[in-house]
């Protein structure tokens, strides 16, 4: 039942999703609705788990991406020096585990929107886009999961199961 009842929270928050980005935020919704997957799970307290982590990584990386567009701009040399220097800073001052590798991904979709821009200032503007897409997704993705849960309880998962881990 948890991958029913995944896939019910998926197709829900997707639509929200795609309703609020796309339709009325007229923007493409494909960094909220990955955010999204990222940090669901049919477990509230995987979910639970899972969306700190995602978040506070997600912030680590962007401010990260921000700061490296306000610096070097839009030169190419600012994704790899802005991912290492994230993987960095998740791993030795942040030290959150679970979904560290988001800290260098974030990083790089910001950079990438002001390479895409060619210009600081609207490589900023999209880079704070994107930021605020993703966490909404990520916020989407915890309430949906927790709206089901409540709806359609799903019992504890047996120690031991791939769903306890």
């Amino acid at each position: 039942m948890h991958g029913i009842h995944y896939a019910v929270s998926i197709f829900i928050a997707t639509a929200v999703l795609w309703i609020v980005v796309h339709e009325l935020g007229n923007a493409n919704p494909v960094w909220a609705i990955s955010s999204m997957v990222a940090t669901s799970d049919p477990v509230m307290k995987q979910a639970l788990l899972i969306f700190r982590s995602r978040i506070i990584n997600t912030l680590v990386g962007c401010a990260i991406g921000l700061l490296f567009i306000a610096i070097g701009g839009s030169r190419i040399i600012t994704l790899p020096l802005a991912m290492a220097a994230a993987v960095l800073v998740s791993s030795y001052v942040v030290r959150v585990q679970t979904m560290w590798r988001q800290a260098p991904i974030s990083a790089a979709f910001v950079i990438a929107a002001g390479l895409e821009y060619h210009s600081r200032l609207h490589g900023l503007q999209a880079g704070a886009q994107r930021t605020s897409e993703v966490l909404f997704g990520c916020l989407v993705g915890l309430v949906v999961a927790w709206l089901v849960s409540v709806v359609w309880p799903l019992p504890d998962p047996a120690p031991g199961s791939p769903a306890s881990k």
